[in-house]
């Protein structure tokens, strides 16, 4: 017997997997034709924004370490997007500059988000308030993590739809 709660089209952790899975497949091509990874994109679209940036300002801004960081600048420098360069003054920071083919990379790039918001939005309004959403999403998400009433269920109880009997996660006050 399965319990409506554990069945896996109720769970919103599974929609946020598909979507991903989704959102990856719709940017493996556009990257392609960049000769990029997605996590390298990442990376270009915060240069394009401020050239120059630190490693640890780098990995802050996208939250990753700088374990996970340094083998995907490795590999844009090997392909002459970027160079990395320590500084003089403390030989522990190392600063990121975009090369000529870096900032030559952001124009062909320039249609990338809008294909994309294509594959999920309507017109423009529709973005932003998707955009909205899902940034109060993350907020939510990470509060109630660093709260410490996210994963351990405290904070939820289970409560019938009505409708059709599922059981949907409700916050507790």
């Amino acid at each position: 017997m399965s319990l409506p709660q554990l069945r896996l089209d109720n769970q919103l952790c599974f929609l946020f997997h598909r979507i991903s899975r989704e959102l990856d497949a719709a940017y493996r091509p556009l990257l392609a034709d960049l000769g990029l990874t997605y996590s390298q994109y990442l990376v270009m679209l915060c240069l394009w924004e401020r050239d120059g940036l630190g490693v640890g300002e780098l990995g802050e801004r996208l939250d990753l370490d700088s374990g996970t960081l340094s083998p995907l600048l490795r590999r844009l420098e090997r392909a002459g997007l970027v160079l990395r360069r320590r500084a003089t003054s403390d030989e522990r920071r190392v600063t990121i500059r975009l090369t000529a083919g870096g900032r030559d990379l952001q124009e062909r790039a320039a249609g990338i988000p809008e294909a994309i918001a294509r594959c999920v939005v309507d017109d423009e309004a529709g973005y932003e308030v998707m955009k909205a959403e899902l940034t109060d999403l993350a907020a939510r998400i990470a509060l109630s993590r660093a709260d410490g009433s996210g994963g351990d269920g405290s904070h939820v109880r289970a409560r019938s739809t009505g409708r059709t009997g599922r059981a949907a996660p409700v916050p507790v006050s």
